[in-house]
């Protein structure tokens, strides 16, 4: 039984994982921590600075991460420091956090960390991989809407689609929105939606004359990245120490 534990376990991805974690014959839940204390499905939730005495007390063998940038830089450090694996769902990281991150894990504990755990995402990761090349002197643009509260934009799953067009196209510059008189060049376009409710929306317009083809993806419900965060926690205890990706949890070549 692999134990799993929660950062920013009463927040809204918290509440979803610790469920699934509940309602699992094959993951325990062992808490976690948030910004103020309490219980989620009779396991124990404590303050976020009491995060390494939590970790001695609990010793989980993973813990997941779905919290903000700033928060979980640290939560990485110590969970790390601690030799506990990792799952990280975090995304608005800055190049320097990132090296942060890998900097606290390498040679330490295994960890997965992805911009998006939805199996159809990664897929469409894929599918945009396999196209781009063939369309590479189509015009291209990049759009992603979310709810009114996610902060970093464009979203984590747009830099994830940008970096495979900067690998399979050649870097592009990039405009973000458009505005005035301005025709257009070799760039590719990214647009960022916020309102509402929206859980993820993210696709790909290849436009050529004639025609377009556009590669999309649409989350409906949460539970679709809590699924994959789970299946990545049951995976890395145990791996070599280091940064893996969901594909390989996922067993996707991503030659």
């Amino acid at each position: 039984m692999t134990r799993v534990a929660i950062a920013g376990a009463l927040g809204r991805m918290g509440t979803i994982l610790s469920r699934m974690i509940a309602e699992s014959d094959q993951l325990e839940l062992a808490g976690g921590v948030d910004i103020r204390a309490g219980e989620q499905f009779g396991a124990p939730v404590v303050e976020s600075t009491n995060l390494g005495r939590f970790l001695e007390k609990e010793r989980p063998d993973v813990l997941v991460d779905f919290t903000v940038a700033a928060a979980a830089v640290e939560t990485i450090r110590t969970a790390a420091e601690h030799g506990v694996a990792l799952v990280v769902g975090t995304t608005g990281f800055s190049p320097e956090q990132e090296a942060a991150n890998r900097a606290a894990i390498d040679g330490r504990v295994p960890a997965v960390i992805s911009t998006n755990y939805s199996i159809g995402v990664n897929i469409f990761w894929q599918l945009v991989r396999e196209a781009a090349p063939r369309l590479a002197e189509y015009d291209i643009e990049v759009t992603e809407a979310h709810h009114r509260y996610k902060k970093d934009a464009p979203s984590g799953t747009a830099k994830t689609i940008l970096a495979i067009l900067d690998e399979t196209v050649g870097v592009r510059e990039k405009k973000y929105g458009r505005e005035g008189m301005d025709e257009r060049g070799r760039e590719i376009g990214v647009h960022a939606v916020r309102g509402g409710d929206i859980v993820g929306d993210h696709s790909v317009m290849f436009a050529g004359n004639f025609e377009t083809i556009t590669l999309s993806h649409r989350a409906y419900d949460r539970a679709v990245f809590a699924t994959g965060a789970l299946r990545a926690a049951a995976w890395v205890p145990g791996r070599p120490a280091g940064v893996h990706t969901f594909a390989e949890v996922l067993g996707l070549d991503t030659r």
